[in-house]
């Protein structure tokens, strides 16, 4: 059958279709592309109604919101939804262009049933990027199934403040840990192929992590040297190395400006520097904001005429300012309409390129069978165990045994499925739309009035219940919540002390509640003034260790705490973080045996909220008070550093060697170690690279992660691992803002953390000054011999 117009002809390219579509559209057609409308705006009753959907999409719709993260449908259901907004936009619009879905991704797809793997900053812990694009890509296949076709993740905020609460959904302190993770999930996400595809969307764009007092939105200081070289660079990276589809905008501002509204940002740098060809959503009423939180208009056109020419090409989550304000700035002359064209040509490309006009429909007879699988929960399993993080192991009392006589097991994060999860797990956000509507806090949206939440999560097993599935049968378990998360009640304690005289050993689960809600100790907008465990917790804590028992300590919290006293005085303590929906069991898998933890900090422990922001790559003068060397009343050293985390077993460096000498601009090094399991059960080492660039013409870092590998050893067994450095990924910003590599000595570290680097050894840098700003490199490649290669050590 000939097709009625070009556009709807797949045979020709999508840039003459994307012309042709263009040149037939009005300008109120082109608007509402531009903007989007919550799920919810276009149902009654959780039913698909035509009257509303005809009020919010006369004229076509660019995005729709949260088909399956702010309903109540189940995948089946959700999908069915999803083919009947499609098919109202193709029957029911002038053009019949279809919309595209996003949804929440952050610790997986944020629907009913979907598989909830752990929170960000627990697959941060594993130091494995494979995972971070495993993971991704089991949420585009759960995404694309139900019909939805852009995912708001990765976060690629570097996070230096754990007062903020949203460090949990971050990939930690690093840039570098945070652009290669980053990079993994982004591919993971977008795999190779258009037409099943889920769009990455990275945020938050830029500094959004390290605000001022920890508080969510609030102002970043950030230097123009350190905002391109380590708050932009996972971004860049995963712009030219991902070929990242979507850029989110930071709630915060940067120097006076937000983000919302910074040509600099969103334009100079992000399109015109890195050449990225994707599509800039806001962040969730952030160009509402920039009247009511920024002050910098007073009027909702003069938002949407800032944020358009600042780049924001749709406006999330459902059309304010983007809809008749803009379209009265057009005709009035206050916006080019070319600008609205540049932007709608970007957003048509990407629905021409996902398919979208051929096949806007899904099979929701196919939905159900790709939830939560078994090969799924596998692979959370396998995330959450390689996310533990032993943290101490006095007289390596962990692992314990599993005919344990009698075993305590006490702490209010022991018998809950709830705690187990981070912020962006689904049941958080019903949770936080349901608090929405009861306290109506005028969003502008329409809440439901009910919406249903029971059994609308994925199976999980509370980590009591998995401790009973792991000890043998002739195991008494003791068990005693002892408090809860918040609050000062006590009532528990005689209980949990008295479980504690009788056993072996105390199992202590302590922590928080992510979320959103009020009730919620860590999360988005739930920031702390105080890093140590909330409530009575610690209080029960030295109860318990009072009694002469030994204590393992659990946290299960999505912020690191600085629990000073128990890092003293307890003999055992593993970092769970928020595991997600295997947590439970990969907890017991640690704690006897099952598995030997293997996971690294990716942001340093503090010990006290007063120390804050510390973090590993600070500048020779930082780091200390000069020159007294410590605080009055206490040290300037972490309680636990970035990149630590001990092992079951214990492991040896050896034979550092370097494959030249010296090396210029544009060459590679090979930086070859040898790694031997010393110990006698097998083990996971993560294998960490660290250079320094001392006496250059701008101060550098102390020391700077440049490459890193995990890896496993039998026992005895010797590895040896070979980074190729690229002479490139030693680039900076010099005194002029440009990016040059400069000659001089390369001080080489390899071990274990930030702080336990063993081996040492130098480069020459040779060569002029050269800029670099056109041939960037950020990763090393990474390669593992299980041989050691016999060479001379330096």
């Amino acid at each position: 059958m000939t097709q009625p117009y070009p556009y709807q002809n797949p045979a020709l390219s999508v840039a003459e279709r994307v012309a042709d579509l263009l040149s037939r559209m009005t300008l109120a057609e082109k608007i509402a592309q531009l903007g989007s409308a919550w799920v919810f705006e276009l149902l009654t009753d959780m039913t698909f109604d035509p009257n509303k959907a005809h009020k919010h999409m006369a004229d076509g719709i660019g995005h729709i919101t949260r088909v399956a993260g702010a309903s109540s449908l189940t995948p089946a259901d959700g999908a069915k939804l999803a083919n009947t907004i499609q098919r109202h936009l193709l029957e029911n619009t002038r053009l019949g262009i279809p919309a595209i879905v996003h949804e929440e991704c952050c610790s997986g797809y944020m629907a009913r049933n979907a598989t909830c793997f752990p929170q960000i900053i627990g697959l941060a812990s594993t130091w494995e990027p494979e995972l971070a694009g495993a993971m991704a890509a089991v949420v585009r296949e759960q995404m694309r199934a139900a019909g939805a076709h852009q995912g708001l993740s990765p976060v690629l905020d570097v996070a230096r403040d754990p007062r903020w609460g949203r460090v949990e959904e971050t990939f930690g302190e690093d840039p570098y840990l945070v652009a290669l993770m980053g990079v993994h999930y982004v591919r993971g996400l977008q795999g190779d192929d258009w037409t099943e595809r889920i769009i990455a969307t990275a945020k938050h764009f830029v500094g959004y992590g390290v605000s001022d007092g920890g508080l969510n939105w609030n102002p970043p200081h950030i230097p123009a040297r350190e905002l391109r070289e380590t708050f932009l660079l996972p971004f860049e990276a995963a712009v030219k190395e991902g070929r990242l589809q979507s850029i989110m905008n930071g709630y915060n501002e940067l120097d006076g400006v937000p983000c919302a509204a910074s040509e600099e940002l969103l334009d100079t740098i992000l399109r015109q520097e890195w050449g990225f060809d994707g599509v800039v959503v806001s962040d969730y009423f952030a160009v509402n904001q920039l009247q009511q939180a920024h002050h910098i208009t007073n009027n909702k056109l003069d938002s949407a005429i800032r944020a358009l020419m600042a780049g924001i090409d749709i406006e999330l989550p459902n059309t304010d300012c983007y809809g008749e304000p803009l379209l009265e700035a057009v005709e009035s002359g206050q916006i080019d309409p070319a600008l609205i064209d540049c932007s709608v040509d970007r957003l048509l490309t990407q629905k021409f390129a996902l398919g979208l006009f051929e096949n806007p429909y899904v099979d929701e007879a196919a939905v159900t069978p790709l939830f939560d699988t078994p090969a799924q929960r596998r692979l959370a399993r396998e995330i959450a165990q390689k996310s533990m993080v032993l943290l101490k192991n006095d007289d390596n009392l962990l692992p314990l045994n599993k005919s344990i006589s009698k075993l305590a097991v006490i702490g209010p994060q022991a018998d809950t499925t709830r705690h187990l999860v981070g912020d962006y797990a689904y049941i958080c956000h019903i949770e936080s739309l349901m608090e929405a509507r009861q306290k109506d806090m005028g969003l502008g949206m329409p809440i439901p009035a009910a919406m249903e939440i029971d059994d609308a999560f994925v199976p999980m097993n509370t980590i009591l219940q998995a401790l009973y599935s792991t000890v043998s049968a002739e195991t008494d378990i003791l068990y005693a919540p002892g408090c809860g998360v918040l609050g000062d009640d006590r009532s528990g304690f005689a209980e949990a002390v008295e479980a504690a005289r009788q056993a072996e050993v105390a199992l202590v689960f302590v922590g928080g509640k992510s979320g959103l809600t009020d009730d919620c100790t860590c999360g988005e907008a739930r920031d702390r003034a105080d890093l140590n465990l909330t409530g009575v917790q610690e209080e029960l804590v030295q109860a318990i260790h009072a009694t002469g028992t030994p204590v393992v300590l659990v946290l299960i919290n999505g912020r690191p705490l600085s629990i000073t006293w128990a890092a003293e005085h307890v003999p055992a303590i593993v970092e769970a973080w928020l595991p997600g929906e295997e947590g439970a069991e990969a907890v017991a898998d640690v704690l006897f045996g099952q598995v030997n933890p293997g996971g690294k900090l990716p942001i340093t422990v503090p010990r006290d909220v007063g120390q804050v922001p510390i973090y590993y790559n600070h500048k020779p003068s930082g780091g200390r008070s000069h020159w007294k060397e410590t605080y009055v009343d206490l040290s300037n050293k972490p309680l636990w550093p970035f990149g630590y985390g001990l092992s079951y077993t214990t492991f040896r460096y050896d034979n550092l060697c370097l494959s030249r000498p010296q090396a210029a601009a544009g060459e590679t090094v090979q930086i070859r170690v040898a790694v031997t399991n010393t110990g006698d059960r097998p083990g996971d080492e993560v294998v960490q690279l660290y250079t320094r660039m001392a006496y250059v013409s701008v101060t550098r870092p102390i020391k700077e992660l440049k490459g890193f590998k995990r890896i496993t050893l039998e026992p005895g067994q010797t590895q040896t691992v070979t980074f190729d450095l690229a002479i490139n990924q030693l680039g900076f910003y010099n005194h002029a803002m440009r990016y040059v590599i400069e000659p001089g000595t390369l001080d080489i570290m390899v071990g274990s953390s930030a702080v336990d680097l063993p081996l040492t050894a130098q480069l020459d840098i040779t060569g002029e000054i050269t800029d670099i700003s056109q041939d960037k490199q950020f990763f090393s490649m990474v390669s593992v011999q299980s041989e050691t290669v016999t060479s001379t050590p330096l």
